[in-house]
């Protein structure tokens, strides 16, 4: 990396920050970054409230207020290159929980019903009122390459800005977690679903095939792998893969059951009967995404009445 330098803006919409410290996170490589680039409008290392003029802008977060719709705007128009950085940007993230609540049920709870915050009154003048959804950055703004992962592995931040840099395309396939996990797939004996407080998987086998839910086969690798590989099942954190996104009637719960089925002794309709029950967990990162929350399959009011009406236990 050498020449005249990138100019670099990056701002920071509704996530919890943990985007910004992953820049950081790059170690000696952003050394390599640094001789390539300036960096310019970046909220946890400048003062700079306005937008100057930049190749590349870095977006983190979903747009969940007005604030973020002008901040996500007022990048798009100074920055040459928009990346939506992280999951939140990508997909809306975990905000996107909040889809399957009115945003008046929410201000409720937050508010009115919190134990440490109760009060009558919610906030309406002093910070940006919450919009109705919570949406991803490309539904705002058009977006050039999305870096999705919460927050984003240290090898794909660097390969996606040194790709922009050398003007390449990114080195990066469509391969889900599972290409990367060291684990065997057998055919095991389970024949419940397991949680790890109360059983401790075996290091050599297919979380699946012990009868424990992990999404590594339905989320698309940007994270090399790291948690089934270090005994964590993979929670999606990087997104559905681009099979389930592309095909209308492909879903992550029954991508996982069919899977599951086969590995295990499980039936699919019990493992779809529990995704569903949890299924705030399961969607966490990706239920805001048109891709995923416009699906015909995608039911997750229904989920969520049936378990409250004690019909889905």
């Amino acid at each position: 990396m050498s020449g005249e330098k990138i100019r670099l803006n990056t701002d920071w919409l509704c996530d919890c920050g943990g985007c910004h410290v992953a820049i950081v996170d790059l170690h000696e490589k952003i050394l390599n970054v640094l001789e390539s680039v300036v960096i310019q409008h970046c909220p946890v290392l400048t003062d700079i409230k306005d937008y100057p003029e930049a190749d590349i802008g870095i977006v983190t977060g979903s747009i969940r207020t007005e604030h973020d719709r002008h901040a996500a705007e007022e990048m798009r128009a100074k920055c040459k290159t928009i990346i939506a950085f992280g999951t939140c940007a990508v997909y809306g993230g975990l905000h996107g929980a909040g889809l399957a609540h009115s945003r008046e049920e929410i201000m409720d709870h937050v508010y009115r019903q919190s134990p440490t915050t109760i009060t009558d009154t919610i906030p309406d003048t002093e910070v940006s009122q919450l919009a109705k959804l919570v949406t991803p950055v490309d539904e705002v703004i058009d977006v050039d390459l999305y870096l999705p992962g919460c927050p984003p592995h240290p090898h794909f931040i660097f390969e996606g800005l040194a790709s922009l840099i050398e003007r390449r395309p990114p080195r990066a396939t469509q391969d889900s977690v599972c290409g990367r996990c060291s684990r065997q797939m057998i055919k095991g004996d389970a024949t419940e679903i397991k949680n790890t407080y109360n059983h401790v998987p075996d290091e050599r086998f297919c979380f699946l095939s012990q009868g424990h839910i992990c999404l590594g086969s339905a989320t698309l690798d940007r994270c090399l792998a790291p948690c089934p590989n270090h005994g964590v099942a993979c929670t999606g954190c990087a997104g559905p893969t681009m099979q389930i996104l592309t095909e209308p009637y492909l879903d992550i719960r029954t991508e996982v059951a069919e899977r599951m089925s086969r590995l295990s002794a499980i039936a699919p309709e019990t493992i779809l009967a529990y995704m569903e029950r949890t299924a705030k967990t399961q969607y966490a990162y990706a239920m805001a995404t048109k891709m995923i929350g416009s699906k015909p399959t995608f039911l997750i009011k229904k989920w969520i009445a049936d378990v409250e009406a004690g019909t889905n236990v």
